[in-house]
Formats: structure tokens, C-alpha cells, sequence
């Protein structure tokens, strides 16, 4: 069994209807009675996947109660819709990989059996745990550590080729996320609200506990949003993150082809947070800067960005200051202190 794991795409296969488990969260509001005063149940839609060999231990009508049990008690712990679609997920694909929920030991059996990455590994021990919380079962979680990487940063001629070879809606994320840096889930939370073409401002409502931000926005970025309906309040209205990305990963996977670049392949939308805060780091050599851009409550979140690329060029803006006036203005636009002669401060900025 093939165990690997692309945490970015989505894969659609036929599935048999004998010894299969339905699907409860693919590509359809989960339909419950709701206790009076409630809100809608979150949409949340996840990938089809072929489910290992052998019948489903469980009855399928309690598996099914089960998820949507699971859905509402991450959704009243307070957990993120992003948190939450991502933990039910992974706890869908356990059981239809012919893993019993109600058995630890056997849903730790098949996370082990399996080839993915370390990091997957111990998203699906974090997702189950939750649920054995529910629940009430008593395991002991394995320990998974991931290996330490450095992010990928793709080049700037890389993330535009995909931003022109990309549909409207899909584009103008890409565009967003590239101008910002911010999170795809504080993109998709955004309003019509939020933009201010007037003064060129996208104001920005944080999740993961972060803080709140406004981004100054280029006019192309301001006219790609222009294009997109406003058939409700927010700006990536109409169709859920899920199909989003995966619209994402099928045009990332034709200009891959295209240009015959498997770089492209290594993309995801958190790659484009991950280039702006290196960026900006390189040029203006300010962490905390890249702190307040990125919207981290800890320094040691952003330090990682200190470390991706290692380039400096060998050629300069030049500027001199002869006041503290001349000297704040350039450090307002990104030159930095260099040297002192005959009492003039001189100041430089990578082109």
C-alpha cells in the first residue's frame, strides 16, 4: 500500500460501493439537527480516498454519528475552521484506511503500517487524540517527531509565472498572499469590507492567535480584486478553501508540465508567506518588522526567515544623511546604516 502523503492535493478515485464507508464530509454540508439558536454547521468538504483492503470494522451509520459528534465537539472546544476541517480529515481518512476508532491500539497499528512523513503522522496522533478526548478511551499517543526543515522559498519569476498561468479567483489569492504574506485562512476570511481602494489598504482579521495587520496593496492587486464577484460579503465567497486549493494544485501541476520546472510542484500557498517574509527580511534587515508583518506573537516564530536565503548582492543604492532627519527617512525606506566619513552618515540598500 502506497502510504505517501501530499497534504496540498486532493485526489479523486472511483470508489466501489461494497466495503466502502460513504464519505461524510466529501463535497456536501453535513446535514444534522441542530439544537435551537445554532448556527449552520461549518462546510467542510475533504478529499476522496481508496480504503484499505478488508470490510469497515464498524457499523457505517455509527462511524457516521461519530464524525459529525466529533465535528461539533472541536467546533464548541473553539477550535479554528481551518483546525477543524483539517482534524476530521485526517480522522475520516484513519477510518477508511480500515482503521477501528474505538480501538487505540489498532488505529496506532495503522498509523505505523503506513509511509507517510513524520509530520503527517503526528497531525493524525493529534487528531485522534481529540477524539479519544471525546470519547472517553484511554491510549497512550506514539511520538512522532518531525524532521526539522527550512521552509521552501520559491523564486519571484517562479511564484509570477504561476500567478499568470492561473485562473481569476486563484490568481488574485496567489497575487494576495505574495503581496502580504499573510495565511490562505485569513485570506479566505476576508470582506469586501476590508479593502480600501482609496487608500490602497487590505486590513487583516487573524487566526492562530495572531495579531491583527493592514497591508498597503499595489493597484494591479486592487484591480485583479476588482474582477472578482461580489456575491457576498466575502471576497473569496462561492466556493470552499478545499476546492480552492485543489484548483490551485491542478493548475500548479499543468505549468509544472508546461515549463517542465518540478520546483513548482513544491508550492503551496503558504510558500508565498514564506518568500515575503524573506524578503522583507533582506531588505530591511528588521525582524521585528517581519514580526508585526507576519503577525507572530513569538520572535521565535519569525527568526526562521533570518536563515532561508543567504545572498547578498554586490550592488547598492547609495545615500547620505547629514541630519537625523535625512538619516530616519532613509531608514523609513529600507536603507541601512553603512559608515560614517568626515561626519557624513552613508547608508545603503540592495538593488
Amino acid at each position: 500500500m502506497n502510504g505517501s502523503d501530499d497534504p496540498e492535493s486532493v485526489q479523486s478515485v472511483h470508489r466501489e460501493p461494497l466495503n466502502r464507508l460513504p464519505s461524510l464530509l466529501s463535497n456536501r454540508q453535513i446535514c444534522v439537527t441542530q439544537p435551537k439558536g445554532t448556527k449552520n454547521l461549518v462546510k467542510v468538504e475533504t478529499r476522496t480516498e481508496k480504503q484499505a483492503a478488508g470490510a469497515t470494522i464498524q457499523d457505517t451509520a455509527t462511524l457516521k454519528g461519530k464524525l459529525v459528534e466529533y465535528l461539533w465537539y472541536l467546533k464548541k472546544q473553539g477550535y479554528q475552521k481551518s483546525t477543524i476541517e483539517a482534524k476530521v480529515q485526517r480522522l475520516e481518512r484513519l477510518i477508511r484506511l480500515g482503521a477501528n476508532p474505538f480501538d487505540p491500539e489498532n488505529v496506532k497499528k495503522t498509523i505505523a503500517n503506513d509511509e507517510w512523513k513524520n509530520s503527517y503522522k503526528a497531525g493524525l496522533v493529534s487528531a485522534y487524540s481529540t477524539f479519544v478526548e471525546m470519547v472517553g478511551l484511554d491510549w497512550k499517543p506514539p511520538r512522532y517527531k518531525p524532521v526539522q526543515k527550512l521552509p521552501f522559498v520559491p523564486h519571484e519569476k517562479e511564484i509570477d509565472a504561476l500567478i499568470a498561468s492561473c485562473g481569476k479567483k486563484v490568481a488574485t489569492s496567489l497575487q494576495l498572499l505574495k503581496e502580504t504574506g499573510m495565511r490562505i485562512g485569513e485570506t479566505w476570511n476576508l470582506e469586501w469590507t476590508d479593502i480600501d481602494t482609496e487608500n490602497r489598504t487590505v486590513t487583516c482579521t487573524p487566526e492562530k492567535h495572531g495579531t491583527p495587520r493592514q497591508f498597503k496593496v499595489s493597484s494591479k492587486l486592487l484591480a485583479m480584486l476588482n474582477t472578482l464577484p461580489k456575491t457576498g460579503t466575502k471576497v473569496f465567497g462561492g466556493t470552499s478553501l478545499i476546492a480552492h486549493r485543489y484548483n490551485f494544485t491542478t493548475q500548479r501541476k499543468r505549468l509544472a508540465q508546461k515549463l517542465q520546472n518540478p520546483r513548482l510542484l513544491k508550492i503551496s500557498f503558504h510558500s508565498l508567506r514564506h518568500w515575503k517574509a524573506t524578503m522583507e527580511y533582506h531588505r530591511t534587515k528588521d525582524i521585528l518588522h517581519v514580526k508585526e508583518m507576519l503577525g507572530h506573537r513569538q520572535l521565535s516564530s519569525t527568526m526562521i526567515y533570518t536563515h532561508l536565503v543567504h545572498f547578498e548582492s554586490s550592488d547598492y543604492h547609495v545615500k547620505t544623511a547629514k541630519t537625523l532627519k535625512e538619516a530616519c527617512e532613509l531608514a523609513k525606506v529600507g536603507f541601512s546604516y553603512f559608515t560614517e566619513i568626515e561626519g557624513i552618515q552613508v547608508f545603503r540598500k540592495p538593488k
